[in-house]
C-alpha cells in the first residue's frame, strides 16, 4: 500500500456555510500535505472528520486501502481504530503528570521497560532534551510544551498525523524554531502527515504538497512552490498571499504572449491559453522591481508610478505605487533607502512577463 488518503466530505451548518471538499493524498512521494486557507474556510472541520471526531451529513473517507467513512453505507470507523495521532493549537497536556508520563500517556498496554524506551525514542525524534522528562508541563516553555504534544502523537507510532494549527499559539521565535522541528520530526518518524495552518511561512517550511481550501471547498491542490507561484484563480491567489490581483482584459495574443490592459496600464504576460477576454492579472510584491529610471532590462512592463506609502516590514519594505492601477512591491530596507523611497517619490515599476500571471476571471 502506498497510503494513499481519499476523502469527499460534506458538512452542512444549519443557517450557516456548506463544506464540501475533496481530495486524493498519495503521501509515498509528498509525505506532508498543508491544509491551508483563511479562518472559516473549513479547514478544522475537514481534519476533524479525518480523525473520526465529527461525522460529516455524507461523504467517504478511505486511507491506506481501508474504508474509515461511508456515510451512505453507515460506515463509520472510531477514532482509536484509526491510529491516527493528533496535535492541536493547544498542547492539552495533563499538569499534574510529569512530561515522561504525558508522552507514554498512550502507551499502557506495553511493559514498563518498553513504554520507558518508547517514551525516550519520540522526545529524542521531537528534540526534546532527556532532562526535560522529568518535569511538570508548568515548568516548560511554550515551545517545549508543544514539542511534548508531538511526542505523544508519536509515541504510539500513528498510521496518520494530522495537525490544527500547531503552531499558532506560539511566539514568533518559538514558531520560527518550532517550523523546522517539526518538519525534522515528521521526516525521521517515516509517518504521513496533514497540517492545517493559514500561515504562509509555515506551509513554504513544513509542506511537500499544498491544499489551499476557499470558502469550503479545496480550490487547488499541488507541490506548495507550485501553487504559491501560479495560483488557478484570484480567490486561490488572494489566499496565498498575492498582493496584487488586477482585473484585465486581454487586447491581442502573439507569440505565446498576452497583451491585457488594467484600466489606462497595458501589461505584456504568458498567454496560458484558454482565456476569456475578462480575466485576472496576479502578481507577487517580491516580483516588482523598482528602479530611479528605466534602464536596458528583460522586462516587458516597464510602468512609471508614484510612491503612495511605504510602510517596513522588519528586513523589507512594502511600497504602495499608484502607477496608474494601484500596485504594491516588497523591496530590502537598502534599496528603499538608496531610492529614497517615501510618499510622492516618483519611481519606474518593472515588472518581467513571466511574473504576470494570467487567471480566469470566472
Amino acid at each position: 500500500m502506498d497510503r494513499t488518503l481519499t476523502f469527499d466530505l460534506e458538512r452542512r451548518f444549519p443557517g450557516g456555510p456548506s463544506i464540501r471538499a475533496r481530495a486524493e493524498l498519495p503521501f509515498a512521494a509528498a509525505p506532508v500535505t498543508v491544509l491551508f486557507g483563511p479562518s472559516g474556510s473549513g479547514k478544522t472541520t475537514v481534519l476533524r472528520a479525518l480523525a473520526g471526531l465529527d461525522l460529516p451529513d455524507a461523504g467517504r473517507i478511505v486511507f491506506d486501502g481501508e474504508t474509515w467513512l461511508d456515510v451512505a453505507r453507515r460506515v463509520a470507523v472510531p477514532p482509536q481504530r484509526r491510529r491516527v495521532g493528533l496535535v492541536f493549537q493547544e498542547p492539552a497536556l495533563f499538569p499534574h503528570l510529569g512530561v515522561a508520563a504525558n508522552v507514554g500517556y498512550g502507551l499502557g498496554a506495553l511493559r514498563r521497560a518498553d513504554r520507558e524506551a518508547r517514551v525516550r525514542d519520540a522526545a529524542a525524534l521531537v528534540g526534546l532534551a532527556p532532562e526535560l522528562l522529568a518535569r511538570r508541563p508548568a515548568e516548560l516553555s511554550g515551545g517545549e510544551r508543544q514539542r511534548v504534544a508531538l511526542a505523544r502523537a508519536l509515541a504510539p507510532g500513528p498510521r496518520l498525523l494530522l495537525l490544527d494549527e500547531p503552531l499558532s499559539a506560539l511566539d514568533a521565535p518559538a514558531r520560527e524554531a518550532l517550523r523546522r522541528a517539526l518538519r525534522r520530526s515528521i521526516e525521521a518518524s517515516g509517518i504521513p502527515a496533514l497540517v492545517v495552518t493559514h500561515d504562509r511561512l509555515e506551509a513554504l517550511a513544513v509542506g511537500d504538497r499544498i491544499a489551499v481550501m476557499v470558502d469550503g471547498e479545496i480550490r487547488q491542490l499541488g507541490p506548495v512552490d507550485r501553487v504559491f507561484a501560479a495560483p488557478v484563480d484570484a480567490a486561490v491567489a488572494r489566499v496565498v498571499g498575492t498582493e496584487n490581483v488586477l482585473p484585465v482584459r486581454v487586447e491581442a495574443r502573439r507569440d505565446g504572449l498576452a497583451v491585457v490592459r488594467a484600466g489606462p496600464v497595458e501589461l505584456v504576460a504568458l498567454d496560458p491559453g484558454g482565456l476569456d477576454r475578462e480575466a485576472f492579472a496576479c502578481i507577487r510584491a517580491e516580483e516588482i522591481v523598482l528602479e530611479d529610471a528605466p534602464a536596458p532590462t528583460s522586462a516587458r512592463n516597464l510602468l512609471a508610478g508614484v510612491v503612495a506609502a511605504r510602510d517596513a516590514e522588519g528586513p523589507l519594505v512594502r511600497v504602495g505605487l499608484d502607477c496608474g492601477v494601484r500596485l504594491v512591491a516588497l523591496v530590502t530596507r537598502a534599496s528603499a533607502e538608496t531610492l529614497r523611497l517615501a510618499p510622492g517619490r516618483r519611481v519606474c515599476a518593472l515588472v518581467k512577463a513571466q511574473a504576470v500571471r494570467l487567471v480566469p476571471r470566472g
